[in-house]
This record gives structure tokens, C-alpha cells and sequence, in this order.
């Protein structure tokens, strides 16, 4: 079986879980729209990255699906939430909750997501199901100070970029460093591969979001799914606009710094930021802290044992940071 198989293989089993986990009807209002969201698809990498990590330290995968699907379900819950605060539309192609129902629909189903995560999480059946637990629950906080710093960053007029780092290690780092920290723990890894794996979670979060900002400059629209330029539209403080301002003089300088007074820029005004960011360094930058994280997550990988589950993770942080999911 090559890496891409059991890539399929292992998703194909989380689909089947979660489509079948809800088994609750009424009310309608409570258990409909958290049904629409769990069958909604979607690549399932975190929970995929569980399973693989059990196996990747010796475990049996089937073992960590329940802390895999737990995860799965976190991700969609935050996603809920967070469509809300963002105002979002669509999600997947589809309407999302607040707009096909309603907002106190969206919140109330989203905090049942929350509730339903940790019921798949707790029929985990291991010895370490109190760290499990525990790690869980500190990444629920860690993610809410993620979100909550991003909607800070928003309304501030100064944000670092060592600050922008912290939140999106915070917001989406940890989601995948605990999906491999769980799948460690369920396959009783010793605690040098449990850290490896933690590691590898936190640099693969950080570089997919970099590179998500990245490609919202310098992406292909057809590929990436989304209109390009939509951040600087926005005037949402990504790593390019934050690195770009840091290294900036001048007119440039006071161009960068408009953005975050107008909190956005007409979108005729896109190619001549995207110059300045090529000018800046801050599109090379990028590309360069990508590229450093992806191979330290390798080198993590590597201190595990040869297997094929270590393969996968291995083809699998190639095909993330590539986008071809």
C-alpha cells in the first residue's frame, strides 16, 4: 500500500465515523445543523494525522480513531464559531450554519460540536487517557487564545510578526500538534517519539498557515479556491503584510501602514502591493520560513522508527504545503 492509499484508506474510515456518530433527531434545530457540518467533507487531515501517528509509534490505528474523530470534530466546532466572528458565507462550497439556519442556531450546535468532541474523544480505551484528556482540553484553551488574538490583531494598529507567529501556533499549530500527540499517546509511544511527533504537529501548523498566506498573494485562483488578494482586501495581519511593514521605508513604508487605517485596500490596488512585498523581501521570507519548518518537521519524523505510517506523514506534509489535497 503506498502512501497515498493509506492516506485514502484511513480518511475513508473517519468519514464513516463521523457520518454515522450523531444518532440524536430532536430537537431539529440542535442536531440537524451539527449533522450538516460533520458530512460536510473536507480533506480530514487532523484526524488522519492521529491514526498515523498511532501507527508511526506502533499502535494499531483503529485504536485512535475515536481521539481522531474527537479531533475532527474540535476543528468543525471552532469553524463554526469562527464563521460567525468572521461573517463567512460559505464554507466548502456550501452555505455555512449561521446563514443556512441562524446565529443562535450556529452557536448552540456549535457548542454541542464542542460536547460531541469529547464524547468520541472519552471512548478512547487507553492507559493514558488522563494526559489524553489533558492535552485535549489545554488545546480547547490554547485555540480560544489563538481566535481570540486574531480578533485583537484586527482592530490594533501595531502587531509584530513575532506576535503574528505566536497566534497562528496558538490558532492552528496546536490543533495539529495535538492530533499527533493523541495518536502517540493511544499507541503507548515512549516519550521522546511523543515529543517528536508534538514538534512535527506544531512546524506542519505554522508552515500551511504561511504558505496559506503566501498563496493568497502570489496563488493561482482556480487552484487555491479563493479570490486572490482577499487578506489585503480585508486588511486582515498576515505574515507577508506584517514582515513586509517590518522591513519597509518610506512611501512603502506609509503605503503598508494605510492598510491597517483603512482596514483594507481597493482591490484595483492589489499588483502594487504585491510589488512591494517582492521588493521588501517579504514574499522570500516567507517562502524561506516555510521552507525551514517543513524540514525541521521532517527531521522530526525522522528520529521515528522506519515505517510506513512515518512514510505517509511524510508524503502528507509534501502534499499540504504543495496543496495538492
Amino acid at each position: 500500500m503506498n502512501p497515498e492509499q493509506r492516506y485514502e484508506r484511513h480518511k475513508s474510515a473517519v468519514e464513516r465515523y463521523l457520518r454515522s456518530f450523531i444518532t440524536e433527531h430532536k430537537p431539529k434545530t440542535l442536531y440537524h445543523p451539527a449533522k450538516y457540518v460533520l458530512v460536510a467533507g473536507g480533506k480530514r487531515i487532523r484526524p488522519v494525522i492521529t491514526l498515523l501517528a498511532c501507527e508511526a509509534v506502533g499502535g494499531e490505528a483503529n485504536n485512535a480513531m475515536h481521539a481522531g474523530a474527537g479531533i475532527e470534530i474540535l476543528h468543525n466546532f471552532t469553524l463554526v464559531h469562527d464563521d460567525i466572528m468572521d461573517h463567512a458565507e460559505t464554507r466548502r462550497g456550501r452555505l455555512t450554519v449561521h446563514k443556512k439556519w441562524d446565529e443562535n442556531v450556529a452557536l448552540l450546535s456549535g457548542d454541542a460540536l464542542l460536547a460531541f468532541a469529547y464524547r468520541a474523544l472519552l471512548r478512547t480505551k487507553s492507559t493514558h487517557i488522563q494526559e489524553i484528556g489533558k492535552i485535549f482540553t489545554e488545546g480547547v484553551v490554547t485555540i480560544c487564545e489563538g481566535q481570540a488574538l486574531d480578533k485583537e490583531f484586527e482592530t490594533r494598529h501595531r502587531v509584530h510578526v513575532n506576535e503574528y507567529l505566536m497566534m497562528i501556533e496558538k490558532k492552528t499549530g496546536k490543533l495539529v500538534s495535538i492530533a499527533a500527540q493523541l495518536g502517540a499517546l493511544v499507541g503507548n509511544a515512549a516519550p521522546s517519539d511523543l515529543e517528536a511527533l508534538r514538534r512535527y504537529g506544531e512546524y506542519v501548523g505554522r508552515a500551511f498557515q504561511i504558505q496559506d498566506d503566501l498563496l493568497d498573494i502570489v496563488g493561482n485562483e482556480k487552484e487555491f479556491g479563493k479570490t486572490i488578494g482577499g487578506d489585503l482586501v480585508e486588511g486582515k495581519k498576515t505574515f507577508l503584510l506584517l514582515e513586509a511593514l517590518r522591513r519597509a521605508k518610506g512611501e512603502q513604508k506609509k503605503m503598508l501602514q494605510r492598510i491597517f487605517t483603512n482596514r483594507g485596500v481597493p482591490r484595483k490596488q492589489i499588483q502594487a502591493f504585491r510589488l512591494i512585498y517582492e521588493e521588501t523581501g517579504a514574499i522570500d521570507s516567507a517562502k524561506k520560513r516555510i521552507e525551514n519548518d517543513i524540514t525541521e518537521a521532517k527531521n522530526q519524523l525522522s528520529t521515528l522508527p522506519a515505517s510506513a505510517a512515518r512514510e505517509t506523514l511524510r508524503w502528507m506534509t509534501d502534499r499540504l504545503l504543495n496543496r495538492k489535497f
